[in-house]
């Protein structure tokens, strides 16, 4: 069964740091860009990171650019968010996704949730 995996979020204060996790099984992660997205309450999911297969090529949205980074250990099958400086506007859920052959794979989601 193909599967993502999300793990890593939970509750942190302003100016804190969480690192999530992706993990894939069914399929080799190393053979697929990688996206993480996130959907905060009411609002639409929006992407914030993405990074090429050999991991050479990352990109991010504004809201999170100079804090954040992406990173891949394909020997895991895992790809990393490390988001440093968070704020309370981070709060949401965050998901990554794989475009597979047969069309997009999302994980179920890891709730992050930025409070004092």
């Amino acid at each position: 069964q193909v599967q993502l995996v999300e793990s890593g979020g939970g509750f942190v204060q302003p100016g804190g740091s969480l690192t999530l996790s992706c993990t894939a099984s069914g399929l080799t992660i190393s053979k697929y860009a990688v996206t993480w997205h996130r959907q905060a309450p009411g609002k639409e999911r929006e992407l914030v990171a993405l990074i090429s297969t050999s991991g050479s090529v990352t990109d991010y949205a504004n809201s999170v650019k100079g804090r954040s980074t992406i990173s891949r250990d394909n020997a895991k099958d895992t790809v990393y968010l490390q988001m440093d400086s968070l704020k309370p506007e981070d709060t949401a859920v965050y998901y990554c996704k794989v475009n597979g052959l047969q069309g997009p794979i999302w994980g179920q989601g890891t709730q992050v949730t930025v409070s004092s």
